[in-house]
């Protein structure tokens, strides 16, 4: 799945070639995606190609070629209604819906609750997460305790030290601030999500991986917004 601004730049781009057969600048990109600078495109470019969505030609200025579209979508790219915060449902900047409810499961009324899978967070290099309620997962009453909470499934390995394992499910309670320490889902620029620990660093805003070999990433504030704090984590072994 892609986030509406990757989409955005997708058919752009899509568009372009098939009216001149030539990819645009990034400034032209830049611009039709109305961003303040280039590295966001460069961001929203590397997102593309890792998805499987285009391919850059070596030894090529300009050299994009589109490999597929997403299978479904419109023209108006309107965004989709749901649940989520922002991250998961690519409202983008927008104050996100406040989540359904984890409600008691019924096979154990009153000691276990029900909580919506929303798709992947990234331990790792920032990716998006996938925009759907891919399913129902059931967890014990006593790990979430009070508020709104959602899973998501973990891809990487940045935050291994703190326990955390590619695979595995974490459970995160809406929020929109953390303390110092706390874990943390955190969408960056409006874009990209990632699961990492919070810190500040004076006026600015630390994402801390629990791996050695991934580097702190520093942020004004305006380019980060919290969106759950970690409460809880499910392993499954096969």
């Amino acid at each position: 799945m892609l986030t509406r601004k990757q989409q955005e730049l997708l058919l752009f781009i899509h568009e372009r070639m098939k009216e001149s057969g030539v990819p645009p600048s990034f400034d032209e990109m830049k611009d039709a995606l109305d961003l303040a600078s280039k590295s966001g495109i460069h961001r929203l470019i590397t997102a593309l190609e890792e998805r499987g969505f285009i391919r850059r030609l070596p030894n090529r200025a300009r050299a994009l070629e589109v490999i597929k579209l997403p299978e479904a979508y419109t023209p108006s790219l309107q965004p989709r209604r749901g649940f989520a915060p922002s991250v998961i449902e690519g409202s983008l900047g927008k104050a996100p819906p406040p989540p359904a409810p984890s409600k008691p499961s019924v096979e154990d009324s009153g000691s276990s609750v029900s909580v919506p899978v929303m798709g992947r967070i990234a331990a790792g290099v920032p990716i998006s997460a996938i925009q759907n309620n891919t399913h129902d997962i059931t967890v014990p009453a006593e790990m979430i305790g009070a508020g709104d909470h959602y899973a998501l499934e973990v891809k990487g390995d940045s935050m291994i030290e703190a326990g955390i394992l590619d695979g595995d499910t974490v459970i995160i309670r809406n929020a929109s601030n953390a303390n110092p320490g706390d874990i943390i889902v955190a969408l960056v620029d409006d874009e990209e999500a990632t699961l990492k620990r919070f810190r500040r660093r004076g006026a600015s805003i630390a994402l801390e991986a629990a791996n050695p070999a991934y580097e702190t990433r520093i942020f004004p504030p305006d380019r980060v917004k919290i969106q759950g704090k970690l409460v809880g984590l499910i392993r499954r072994y096969h």
